[in-house]
């Protein structure tokens, strides 16, 4: 039937224009470029970089990061105007791009020209650390605000930003800065108002909910907070310095100038223009050849019907997003490729009185506003789907994604674990199928899908359209997801369900019930067993039970189920069920068409909540920090690379200009986790055009390496003992080229077993056994007598947890460049945080001498350990071809390659027994402690020393004994990450505490509390506990999370809501400082001054993103009193500070600050006799001072040094000093779960950290945000899976989640919705330079505070099902982990929790 209302007609296909160049084009920040031919495989993200424009990073090649994002836009000629998106360059086909225009960071602003709007708010709310995440954040925000003809709101931004990730600064900021643009903002978010209110609630030491959005509270030295005279003043603040704005940043409401039309004159000069030719342009059919693939775009149905007829296996692209990861991770390879996107039939959106049919190509963006759009317009009654769809579209991928994925696309995938498909079939939607010889068919949903990822389309088919019918009165939509992460994540389950029913007499019956299930099969399933038992039943408790006892016989699934999960999937689908059921009730009594719908359903209002919609607020916070006057150290300075972050300009190892013939390489990797080398065949790598040769161990001068102990070889020789394990390197033209040959290298091996995970280690005693580095313990006390005491009395708690381990996801992934000299010296430039380990590891494995190889690092795009140990043996790697074949060579790796070959956090297993005295006090813990380390020692045995070292807590325990054992398994080795092992031992000390406290009926705080270290008690390995701010940090955190109260709002509203529970808890976090190997506690540093009175500082440090380089330049500065602009950093290399220690341990800040510092004694000695010739007035002008000081012939250069002092450890039995000082800090979180889907929702969080006197208040925040996020993910999301026992749907030993895709990382929807951090306050440290303390590492350690609070409401939801509460919970405490911990009777039927332990879900360990 005609369709009466065209929301959307595209214009009909017209003739190319007069003179209309017939060369495909595009524009590049209104440049314009013709198309390069034969290149239907390359992506938007290859050719900007091949142009230069680095800004645009690559971060995953998979649509995961954001990091690509780019600007893309395109003229409607059916709607007369210029349409804007912000799509992922690293999935997008070049060829895709023809006619629009490309908007990249570098077109927006720069550093000497000025930086755009969007690039000043987020340097200047401190929203860039590593940076490498930035340009994407940037162009996002950009790309929203010229897509909208209005101001957007705070939650359209944070949607914005749903698909683009970052690992260092906690979210936090960038919504800070990025607010600033929104509908409710003022033109400045640091009004006088704001930090008014900020200061007040300082003081008040409460009230943060009082806070209008995020504020800071800049307190000076006295404790008095710094505020505008006059509190009606408009002058705005400066986001950097808290002071009133001097250089009109905080003048210009960005959001007034891109609000402005596109041909306005003023915004004309700061916006890039849309090309007038692409205005005029009529698009024309496209196909463009070439030796992969060829690549067409129709412009008409017939000629797509054509095209599919003379080439039945090509593949359909309108995003990308589906092919383009199968030919870059599965390396499909589809040599004709179609883009339906400018046929008009497939792009039209129209609805009539009884149904909405959308074109095949119509993308997900345009289906969601569609979907607002008409339920606004045709109201609730006939938009129940809609709103289903809507709603689901919400947590379907990022904006980039659905802005270019197509309905089509999404629905001839064919995902088994679709978000969409579910509701089509549920929905009763039908698909028209057109082919050219047989015309167009209609299938129903529900028969469209035939099997794994293959439907009823026949090869010469295409998808036309989707018809979906509206609803009708009585007739309700419900759609479901559970996934590991909330927002950008693949389901676990999805589900549609639709009920219609017919009222008689106030009963409701069911007259119509469909259901579409994702996930839980090797298609979307419907369920036809259930939807017939229920046709014609009333909607009563009964009725209820036959659902839940049928849909299990619709979705049978076996235990070893690929995706495995098999009890919680089971359970999901029946929770949905019950949601679905409480959710119609809830409606047909507010639709008035049953009196009391819920009370007849025998549900109370406790059910109600079972239904509610995830919504979340945009979230706010407050920072409270001190400033101290008259001197550049302890001032919030923005970092000295913000600047050049935002605009894409700061350099990485892979966007430096390439040396003159340089090759790429790529990595031979093993298959196997454990196998004997039988023959390697490089001959058909060789033989590919482009490649320049292949090395192994062969050509190896010394193959053996190791950063601890040699059991590592560069390339294996003989044996590989893990997937991935380095076989050899190929070396091409290009690294697509290299890729493709390092798959055409042919190895035989000789399968061995393999030992993959800590239970097989032990049960095999396989460890890791090097003397002096292994096998270490500490014991204080009597422990057997005290447990003895405390057995006889039945005061012991006594088990195993265990910990996962978590991916570094660094966003820049590890890269070398590696070049040799004419005198058989190297140079090599990588993203390393050990350049000396390079050195050192270069040297050996070529037998050349240290002082022929410089290793150099100018920035890291993010690192947190993973770049210690494990980008050394890459960087020998590449630098064997080098060296052989006296060319540079980069060898850059693709993100899944990194993850699965470089090492995680290590998992624990944690064996302990614990006594206790009737208070609650602590009497004595026995331990024994394992992590998998790996294939190789690696730094596992100086993790594994952290750990123990780390395994009391926070608490004085009289009596201890705890041991560590590193299990050899056939994983890539394991290594460095922030906290360094102590997170491992630190959680495992909160399991036992929380134990203790439930055991004894006592609010886990108060035991919490009641066993925290005293000033002058001494730890169990010696060190007295000195200058301890450990209960001010408690005292201060508790108070202004104001937990009693809380607490008591909680309970009563985990008994007003069955299903929904919360919990709340409070850990504190003692951290000790130093490396623990004794000798790395040593720094150097160059400092040369120069005669316009600037300096130049070196140091062994390397920058990643932690702001090192930003606190160091102010200690210089302070030190030589001159401004923090003057000081220069420049890059680490090991040719000017040598032997420098990783940067790593949070000690960089103190170690290299204080050689700094003794640098600048030394230069002020020299310069103190020429400002005395000067006098007061002159010497105050440092230019001055140093041209006289030239004249005079005194040394302006200085090498300073600087060892920790009074470490004293052995690991002989004796007790020592193994840190300089201990970070103290306390957090209070409070969450939400959803007992039935296992859904978390992090409500608020309260931090105190101890900074000492903060070099640096902005970029201490930021690392305490930062790493209590990252810590959050480890705890509460991040899931690493290995094929191992426990996973064998999963290929033994391989990383199953390696990528975005698979493996989650916290989003900006996942930070607490209220985020109050305070530095603690008149806290200096007498140990460390500038009376600071270290903030890398500690603040990760305050994520325990999500992780039990998780657990207490898992313990409320238990309680309330009748179940004991002393569990143990392993983490991560995944959905998973929640949902089945809960119990109760939906997911009884699947694991009983009545008569068994709690549910503890199979973890990789």
């Amino acid at each position: 039937a005609p369709l009466s209302n065209r929301l959307y007609t595209p214009a009909p296909p017209q003739g190319a224009m007069e003179g209309q160049d017939a060369s495909p084009i595009l524009y590049v920040n209104g440049k314009r470029h013709v198309m390069p031919e034969g290149k239907a495989e390359q992506t938007l993200l290859a050719y900007l970089r091949g142009l230069g424009l680095s800004g645009t990073k690559l971060g995953c090649g998979e649509g995961g990061c954001g990091a690509c994002t780019v600007m893309v836009s395109n003229y409607d000629r059916a709607k007369g105007e210029v349409q804007h998106r912000a799509v992922n360059a690293c999935l997008t086909p070049l060829y895709a791009c023809e006619g629009t225009h490309v908007i990249t960071v570098e077109g927006l602003g720069t550093k000497r020209g000025g930086l755009h709007p969007v690039q000043r708010a987020l340097a200047h709310a401190h929203g860039s650390q590593c940076g490498f995440c930035t340009p994407g954040f940037v162009m996002s925000m950009y790309a929203l605000l010229r897509s909208k003809k209005t101001k957007p709101t705070e939650l359209e931004i944070e949607e914005a930003l749903g698909g683009n990730l970052c690992r260092c600064t906690g979210y936090r900021p960038i919504l800070e800065g990025f607010k600033t643009f929104a509908r409710n903002a003022p033109d400045s978010a640091y009004s006088g108002e704001t930090i008014n209110g900020s200061a007040d609630a300082a003081a008040n030491g409460n009230g943060l909910n009082g806070l209008n959005g995020n504020g800071h509270a800049h307190l000076n030295g006295n404790g008095d907070a710094k505020v505008l005279d006059g509190k009606s003043s408009t002058t705005p603040i400066c986001p950097s310095t808290g002071q009133p704005c001097t250089n009109g940043c905080g003048n210009t409401p960005a959001a007034k100038a891109l609000g402005a039309a596109e041909d306005d004159p003023i915004t004309a000069v700061r916006e890039p223009i849309f090309p007038p030719e692409l205005k005029r342009r009529v698009p024309q059919p496209l196909a463009i050849g070439g030796p992969i693939a060829t690549w067409h775009r129709p412009t008409t149905l017939a000629g797509l019907l054509a095209l599919k007829k003379a080439h039945p296996d090509a593949r359909l692209v309108c995003g990308n997003t589906e092919v383009g990861v199968e030919v870059k991770f599965k390396n499909m390879k589809y040599p004709v490729i179609v883009a339906p996107t400018h046929v008009p039939e497939l792009t039209e959106v129209t609805v009539d009185e009884d149904s909405l049919v959308l074109g095949a190509s119509v993308t997900l963006t345009t289906l969601l506003t569609t979907c607002e759009t008409l339920t606004l317009k045709l109201g609730p009654v006939s938009t129940s789907g809609l709103v289903a769809i809507k709603e689901q579209l919400r947590w379907f991928a990022g904006p980039q994604v659905r802005n270019v994925s197509s309905v089509g696309g999404n629905v001839c995938t064919a995902s088994p674990i679709s978000d969409l498909n579910p509701l089509w079939i549920a929905c009763g939607a039908t698909f028209e199928v057109e082919s050219l010889d047989r015309g167009a068919r209609r299938v129903a949903a529900k028969d469209f899908f035939k099997g794994y990822r293959s439907t009823d389309l026949k090869p010469d088919e295409v998808l036309r359209c989707v018809a979906l019918p509206l609803t009708a009165k009585g007739e309700y939509v419900r759609e479901f997801k559970q996934s590991h992460r909330r927002e950008d994540d693949i389901a676990i389950v999805t589900a549609g369900m639709r009920a219609k029913f017919d009222v008689v007499d106030n009963v409701p019956t069911v007259a119509e019930i469909s259901f579409g299930f994702g996930g839980m099969s090797f298609k979307t399933v419907s369920c036809p067993k259930t939807s017939a038992a229920l046709t014609g039943k009333p909607w009563t408790d009964e009725t209820l039970k036959l659902a839940l006892a049928t849909l299990p016989e619709d979705l049978p699934m076996s235990p070893d189920v690929p995706g495995g999960m098999c009890e919680f999937r089971r359970s999901l689908a029946n929770s949905f069920m019950f949601k679905f059921y409480v959710d119609c009730c809830r409606r047909l009594e507010a639709d008035g068409l049953v009196r009391d719908a819920v009370a007849a359903a025998g549900l109370d209002a406790g059910d109600l909540s079972a239904a509610d919609r995830f919504h979340r607020p945009f979230p706010s916070g407050a920072q409270y920090t001190q400033v101290k006057d008259g001197t550049t150290v302890g001032q919030p300075t923005m970092h000295q690379s913000a600047e050049v972050q935002v605009t894409g300009e700061a350099e990485y190892a892979d966007d430096i200009a390439k040396p003159v013939g340089m090759l790429h390489a790529a990595l031979v990797l093993s298959t196997v986790p454990h196998g004997k080398i039988l023959d390697i065949d490089p001959a058909a790598a060789l033989a590919t055009p482009g490649v320049h040769g292949f090395f192994s161990a062969k050509d190896v001068p010394n193959n053996v390496i190791g950063p601890a102990v040699l059991d590592e070889e560069v390339f294996a020789s003989e044996y590989v003992t893990c997937v991935g394990h380095p076989v050899g390197i190929v070396v091409a033209d290009t690294q697509d080229i290299a890729l493709e040959a390092s798959r055409l290298v042919r190895v035989k091996y000789e399968t061995l077993p393999a030992i993959l995970n800590i239970d097989e280690a032990v049960a095999a005693d396989s460890y890791h056994t090097w003397p002096g580095f292994t096998d270490h313990g500490i014991e204080d006390g009597d422990v057997d007598v005290a447990m003895a005491e405390c057995e006889a009395a039945g005061r012991v708690v006594e088990g195993d947890a265990r910990c996962g381990g978590q991916e570094h996801f660094y966003l820049e992934p590890m890269v070398s460049l590696v070049w040799c000299g004419d005198n058989d010296d190297l140079i090599t430039i990588s993203s390393t945080q050990a350049p000396q380990k390079h050195q050192k590891l270069i040297s050996s494995a070529l037998k050349i001498p240290c002082n022929r190889v410089v290793c150099k690092t100018k920035r890291l795009g993010g690192g947190f350990g993973g770049k210690e140990t494990r980008a050394a043996f890459l960087n020998v790697c590449a630098a064997i071809p080098a060296f052989h074949m006296r060319k540079p060579i980069s060898l850059v790796l693709d993100r899944h390659i990194d993850m699965a070959i470089t090492g995680q956090r290590h998992a624990f297993l944690g064996k302990y027994k614990v006594g206790y005295s009737p208070e609650g006090k602590i009497l004595a813990l026995d331990m024994m402690l394992y992590n998998n380390a790996g294939n190789s020692l690696d730094l596992s045995a100086a993790i594994m020393d952290r750990a123990l070292f780390h395994s009391d807590g926070a608490y004085k325990i009289p009596n201890v004994r705890v041991k560590g054992r590193c299990c050899k398994t056939n994983l890539p080795s394991n290594t460095a990450f922030r906290g360094f092992g102590g997170p491992q031992g630190v959680i495992f000390a909160e399991m036992w505490m929380d134990r203790v406290a439930r055991k004894l009926g006592q609010p886990v705080e108060k035991i919490r509390h009641i066993n925290l270290y005293e000033e002058g008690e001494t730890c169990h390995f010696g060190q007295k506990m000195e200058s301890s701010q450990l209960r001010a940090c408690w005292d201060e955190a508790v108070a202004k999370a104001d937990i009693d109260s809380r607490r008591a709002a909680a309970d009563a509203f985990n008994a007003a809501n069955k299903h929904r529970k919360r919990g709340i808890a409070a850990t504190p976090v003692k951290f000790g400082i130093s490396f623990t190997a004794l000798f790395m506690n040593q720094a150097g540093a160059l400092v040369h001054c120069y005669l316009d009175g600037t300096v130049l500082v070196t140091h062994g440090g390397v920058e990643m993103g932690q702001g090192l380089h930003t606190k160091v330049a102010q200690i210089c500065a302070a030190e030589l009193g001159i401004e923090t602009d003057s000081v220069y950093i420049a890059e680490t290399s090991t040719d000017k500070v040598p032997n420098a220690s990783p940067t790593a341990a949070s000690a960089s800040s103190d170690l290299y600050g204080a050689a700094v510092t003794d640098a600048c004694r030394q230069l002020n000695e020299r310069l103190a006799p020429v400002k005395a010739r000067l006098g007061p007035e002159k010497s105050k002008d440092f230019k001055e001072v140093c041209t006289a000081a030239y004249f005079a012939r005194i040394d302006l250069s200085a090498h300073g040094w600087y060892t920790t002092p009074d470490l004293v450890w052995e690991w002989d039995g004796t007790k020592g000093r193994p840190f300089n000082y201990f970070c103290f800090g306390a957090a209070v979180s409070e969450v939400e779960i959803d007992a039935l889907s296992g859904d978390v929702n992090l409500l608020r969080t309260d931090i105190v950290m101890d900074c000492g006197d903060s070099i640096n208040p902005a970029l201490d925040v930021g690392q305490v945000e930062g790493g209590f996020v990252q810590g959050a993910g480890w705890v509460a999301l991040e899931e690493l899976k290995y094929g191992d026992p426990d996973h064998k749907w999963i290929r033994p030993g391989t990383l199953f989640t390696a990528g975005p895709g698979s493996y989650k990382i916290p989003t900006a929807n996942d930070i607490p919705l209220e985020f109050n951090v305070t530095l603690l306050h008149n806290a200096p440290n007498p140990r460390a330079v500038a009376s600071s303390k270290a903030v890398g590492e500690p603040p990760f350690l305050l994520a325990n505070s999500v992780f039990f609070a998780i657990k207490d409401a898992v313990c409320a939801a238990r309680a309330g099902n009748g179940l004991n509460t002393d569990i143990t919970m392993d983490s991560p405490a995944t959905p998973e982990r929640v949902r089945m911990a809960c119990g109760g009777p939906i997911s009884d039927v699947f694991y009983d929790s009545t008569n068994a332990p709690a549910y503890r879900a199979k973890l990789t360990c």
